[in-house]
């Protein structure tokens, strides 16, 4: 028992009186500060992956990877998470040929890619960088790029059309998919898709409907 002047205060009286106001925080706090559901949790680790996901866009074109439907999505994530956005183009060369032989044909290719991408990057008004690379392999090109800009993510279409008759995806693709250090997105087009389309190009659809 402590007296003070005229009163009596016990010590159970003041662990009691403690541990009360001690609860009476801790609640105050905890519906202030309610702890986040299971949903909040994977939204805000998804979140974070993605700004992650998309701080280095590459976009890989090759005589074997037709990309051209990916620009569009590339644009749009770029446009929306202020990233760096890469178009490259790799052309094979065979070993028949010195790795620097002049091929105009190829060229030709690559740059009306190349071009297109920038079309569609300048309309959005979306910064973009194109690359063309000659290289043994389409792979190691593709990877060794995407290493020296420290690429989030690596954006590939389906194999070329015309070149091949059956699954959408390629040795080359696959095998950039699996030994790339980042996230590679494949893209195949659909016949009704919408997602791959520019802006530009829905509006023309909508008007022809």
């Amino acid at each position: 028992m402590i007296t003070f002047g005229s009163a009596h205060v016990s010590i159970a009286g003041i662990l009691a009186a403690l541990v009360i106001a001690g609860g009476v925080g801790s609640t105050l706090y905890w519906m202030l500060h309610p702890p986040q559901s299971y949903v909040q949790q994977i939204a805000k680790k998804a979140e974070s992956e993605l700004a992650q996901m998309v701080g280095s866009l590459i976009v890989a074109f090759s005589p074997e990877i037709d990309s051209s439907h990916m620009v569009a999505l590339a644009v749009k994530l770029a446009r929306g998470e202020k990233s760096e956005l890469l178009a490259l183009y790799v052309i094979e060369v065979p070993y028949t040929l010195p790795p620097d032989a002049a091929m105009p044909a190829e060229e030709r290719i690559a740059l009306d890619a190349l071009g297109a991408a920038e079309t569609i990057a300048g309309k959005n008004n979306v910064a973009i960088r194109t690359e063309t690379i000659k290289a043994r392999s389409t792979k190691q090109a593709v990877l060794d790029v995407a290493k020296r800009e420290k690429a989030n993510l690596i954006m590939l279409g389906s194999f070329r059309e015309g070149k091949y008759s059956g699954a959408p995806l390629s040795r080359i693709i696959e095998e950039i998919s699996a030994d790339a250090k980042c996230d590679v997105l494949i893209g195949v087009e659909g016949k009704h898709g919408t997602l791959l389309l520019t802006e530009e190009s829905l509006q023309s659809a909508a008007q022809t409907a």
